[in-house]
């Protein structure tokens, strides 16, 4: 038997399905990562996998971005489009991204900080968001970002809209 790789896109994506060998697909959840980057809101972080307080959140890029900052670091992977990843070395990374908080946070206006470069991503390309850096997204065309992360603030769990029953 021969299988083929189909990628999804913003424009084009199939609702999958599990296959359960033996077991009941009321123990599981999924969801589609376009389908979800597709009905949010640009850079919204929406939470599409969770294992404890470690999450995967699906973002459509498009436009540029607000600042983030984290005092853990995260990961983004281009799902779709090209995206670049704009960095400052926060000035008082402590104080906006304290280690007592988990998650992202969000950055009012531009950071302070020295200039750190820019990652230009396309499909299949990971960036590290390292903790005591700000980053923001630029994206000319629809994207889609994965971001693996802890729960914060700005996650936004939408389950019963996303998944699959």
């Amino acid at each position: 038997m021969q299988y083929q790789t189909r990628f999804g896109s913003l424009d084009k994506f199939e609702k999958g399905t599990i296959e359960l060998i033996n077991d009941n697909a009321k123990h599981y959840v999924f969801s589609n990562v376009f389908d979800v980057a597709n009905r949010s809101k640009p850079y919204e972080k929406v939470v599409v996998g969770k294992n404890l307080q470690y999450v995967i959140e699906a973002l459509r890029a498009e436009g540029d971005s607000a600042w983030f900052a984290a005092s853990h670091d995260e990961f983004a992977v281009a799902m779709e489009g090209e995206i670049e990843v704009h960095y400052i070395k926060l000035d008082d990374a402590q104080k906006i991204a304290p280690a007592s908080k988990e998650g992202s946070v969000r950055i009012q206006g531009a950071p302070s900080g020295k200039k750190m470069g820019v990652i230009k991503l396309k499909r299949g390309h990971q960036a590290l968001l390292p903790a005591g850096a700000a980053y923001q997204f630029r994206a000319k065309k629809r994207g889609v970002l994965l971001l693996q992360t802890i729960l914060g603030e700005n996650s936004v769990e939408k389950w019963g809209e996303i998944c699959h029953q």
